[in-house]
């Protein structure tokens, strides 16, 4: 065996969780993305997906992708810089930028890559990269890739942030990078406060909205339309995997900005183009989003149902305050086991544990849709409540940590 593989066999922590009977991951789905989901031809109540608006399988959004697949083929064989831009790109560039209230937007073709590739290429060796420590793990690689002096503040601390911002060269580039809505914890930045002291230290502001778009803001406009500071927020970044049912993302921002990403950032230069199928999908998902209302309203609804029958049962959701509703378990093991027995009992939900957590943080992400039915979540509700019970994990979830 060489020595690389030597090493690698080495690690057996997945092996070691798949003997004991939980391991969590790659669970295979035999059907579409919806509130109900097949798995081992049963049928189980999807509470772990990230499809906020219920879109995925639309039938509007499937019939534009196929349009798009019969007029353009399914791919673009080339990136964005070269052979691979469509007018289909553009269309919905623009369409993006308008919708987030922004001089111009700029797709990629995937989120990762759009945070990967704009926080490396904006800063350089001698700027200051500010970043809230619970970031996206794909802001903290962007954030590797760059030369900068990268600086994390704690948690949604705004005097964590000012102790950071006051250390830094006045006369040098500092971006703020955070998330709009942070995907494990479910709780909003403090973006008024934020942009305070943006303006005090003379800062710009990053706003990742992959978990805020179709969430919050005007007709689900994200995060600095939530607070009414879009024009205080220098680029909006956002995915389309999530609310807008397809694969890629965006970032928004002024005209000369995007202009300097388009020759300059590395991950949409180097990368084919997202699909044509993609895009149309996505443009499809907008207007379903801006016309359709009530789908957002009704998301906040189950939500807030959801929310009052998990604190009723004494879990501690921590400081969630959307769709993204963490369940602290604050035991790696009991975690495990409580997303095995809930998916035995016909319910879909995540485990979160460490290295990505601490072992006194693990918690269970319980995630709601717009096409979530209360009796749904009820269903739901009753079941967790039953396996908590068996494990004991309430006690230990309402623990103060």
């Amino acid at each position: 065996m060489k020595l690389l593989q030597a090493k690698l066999a080495q690690y057996d922590a997945p092996q070691k969780v798949m003997a004991a009977g939980i391991y969590p991951y790659f669970r295979e789905i035999q059907s579409d993305q919806d509130t109900e989901v097949m798995m081992d031809g049963k049928k189980v109540l999807m509470f772990g997906s990230n499809s906020y608006l219920g879109l995925t399988n639309h039938p509007k959004i499937k019939e534009a992708s196929k349009r798009a697949i019969d007029k353009y083929g399914t791919g673009c064989a080339g990136s964005r810089f070269l052979n691979g831009t469509l007018d289909i790109h553009i269309e919905l560039e623009n369409r993006l930028a308008k919708f987030v209230n922004k001089e111009g937007a700029l797709c990629y073709s995937t989120g990762f890559q759009v945070n990967v590739g704009v926080v490396s290429a904006l800063t350089d060796r001698n700027d200051y990269l500010i970043l809230d420590e619970l970031d996206h793990a794909s802001i903290i690689e962007g954030s590797r890739l760059s030369f900068s002096k990268v600086l994390k503040f704690a948690h949604n601390d705004m005097d964590s942030l000012e102790s950071k911002l006051k250390i830094c060269d006045p006369d040098r580039v500092k971006l703020i990078v955070v998330d709009g809505i942070f995907s494990m914890e479910g709780d909003i930045v403090k973006l008024p406060e934020l942009v305070n002291l943006a303006d005090k230290y003379g800062a710009s502001i990053m706003v990742d909205d992959a978990h805020s778009i179709g969430v919050i803001g005007e007709k689900g406009a994200g995060t600095a339309s939530h607070f009414g500071l879009t024009d205080k927020v220098d680029l909006i970044m956002g995915t389309f995997s999530k609310s807008l049912a397809s694969l890629g993302g965006f970032i928004a921002s002024d005209k000369e900005t995007i202009n300097y990403l388009k020759h300059n950032s590395r991950s949409l230069i180097f990368s084919a183009s997202m699909t044509p199928a993609s895009a149309a999908a996505v443009l499809a998902a907008l207007d379903i989003m801006e016309s359709e209302p009530e789908r957002i309203k009704h998301l906040w609804d189950v939500t807030h149902f959801a929310m009052k029958g998990l604190k009723a049962m004494g879990f501690n959701t921590g400081t969630s305050e959307t769709p993204i509703i963490p369940l602290f378990i604050r035991d790696d093991i009991k975690t495990l086991q409580m997303t095995h027995m809930l998916l035995e009992d016909g319910v879909f939900v995540n485990p979160v544990v460490s290295p990505a957590v601490s072992k006194e943080d693990s918690l269970i992400r319980f995630s709601l849709m717009a096409t979530h039915t209360i009796e749904q979540v009820q269903v739901a509700l009753e079941k967790i409540e039953k396996v908590a019970k068996k494990l004991g994990v309430l006690s230990s979830s309402a623990a103060v940590h």
